[in-house]
């Protein structure tokens, strides 16, 4: 690719990254392997996004040179899948699961009393707190649910406040059914005022389809209702045993099915056929002693596959996509070039998003300098902190 005309130091955008031991563009079309691998690279980033990539040798002259010094550069993590509007924690539930008790949909309703008595300013301190905690291991995109709020007022100061740090939002109304209503009184509230209140502020609809919390009859008429209103149906689907979650995805067209704990045959298909993205959500596993998905099967079918951390207080209270690359590779027998392009790519994908998880001419220029030649080191130095730097639209932010 010849190398632009930077205008030699005119734009004060223009930043070369240099002696990149290993560039993983997520773009198989431009490079080696799934991961679009190009080794002794240069990047040019201009005005917050993608310029020129090729050799180290061939780099043009831009307003400041970033020697990386052999580091592996990677597109920063798009984690499409997190609940991070919430109040208090539940280690006294951890700590029981691990003892042996099993984990089940109601253990929600205690963040719901927790969230709903908060004030905004405990709601968007932990908010903070956990998206800085996320960029600091290259999460540089991250999608937030509401969920834990529940009432008309609850949902809507969730959703809203989740829109000041991200664009991808998400109404999880239909979370769990709150004790001090009826389930038809909640349905009603669900697609009317409670859907009016949040759609201004949320991009996708969200229901969790699963024994203890919401039928396939019952999430299809939530989700018929915010599409309806513009909004992207997801789908939580068969995370605590089979059920129709996946199929009621695909039905609706859902950009994306998350968990995919249990799946049949024709659940597999059903994905693989479709445009529906399937999530996996290996910190839920992890945390709660479950089977995890069964990833090669999903890939090997033609599936297309994201990886995300579903941060939250009570089955995945972690904000680490390493972890989660990590746990792909050694509990779901996906590759390393698998996961980390699940994790990037994949996750943009579940989002619906074409210029982030890649790093190609006109993306977003959201990357990661890791403290390694390599992107395999993710996943072979499991809990090792190995981001040196982070940028986001073009400036370095950790």
């Amino acid at each position: 690719m010849p190398a632009p005309d930077l205008g030699h130091g005119t734009s004060p955008f223009a930043v070369v990254f240099t002696n990149i031991g290993e560039l993983v563009t997520c773009d198989a079309n431009i490079g080696e392997g799934i991961l679009g691998v190009h080794r002794d690279a240069a990047l040019v980033v201009e005005d917050g996004r993608v310029a020129w990539l090729g050799p180290s040798g061939d780099a043009p002259a831009a307003d400041r040179r970033v020697d990386v010094a052999g580091r592996a550069v990677l597109p920063g993590w798009v984690d499409s899948h997190a609940h991070l509007v919430f109040a208090g924690d539940r280690a006294e539930e951890f700590a029981a699961r691990m003892a042996g008790r099993a984990y089940s949909a109601g253990g929600i309703r205690t963040t719901v009393a927790a969230t709903r008595a908060a004030g905004d300013d405990v709601l968007r301190g932990t908010l903070t707190r956990l998206v800085a905690e996320a960029l600091r291991q290259g999460t540089t995109t991250i999608e937030c649910k509401s969920g834990y709020g529940l009432t008309v007022e609850d949902e809507a100061r969730s959703v809203r406040i989740a829109a000041e740090v991200t664009t991808e939002t998400t109404y999880l109304g239909a979370h769990v059914v709150p004790p001090d209503i009826d389930t038809q009184s909640y349905l009603e509230l669900l697609t009317g005022p409670m859907l009016d209140a949040c759609a201004p502020h949320a991009r996708f609809v969200d229901a969790f389809v699963e024994r203890g919390a919401f039928d396939a009859d019952q999430a299809r008429s939530v989700l018929t209702a915010g599409i309806d209103r513009g909004l992207l149906p997801k789908v939580h689907a068969n995370q605590l045993g089979p059920g129709p979650g996946v199929a009621l995805a695909v039905e609706v067209a859902a950009v994306s099915a998350d968990h995919c704990t249990h799946l049949s045959r024709a659940d597999v298909d059903a994905l693989a056929g479709s445009a529906t993205i399937a999530t996996l959500l290996p910190g839920a596993e992890f945390s709660t002693r479950s089977p995890y998905p069964d990833a090669r099967a999903l890939i090997d079918a033609g599936a297309t596959v994201a990886l995300a951390t579903d941060c939250n207080p009570g089955s995945s209270y972690t904000t680490s996509m390493p972890l989660c690359v990590a746990l792909a590779v050694r509990e779901m027998r996906m590759s390393v070039e698998e996961a980390i392009w699940s994790a990037t790519e994949g996750g943009a994908r579940a989002l619906r998003r074409d210029d982030v998880g890649r790093l190609t001419p006109g993306a977003r220029a959201d990357l990661q300098v890791l403290d390694a030649p390599t992107a395999t080191h993710v996943a072979y130095r499991p809990g090792v902190p190995l981001v040196h730097q982070v940028w986001r639209g073009g400036e370095r932010v950790v």
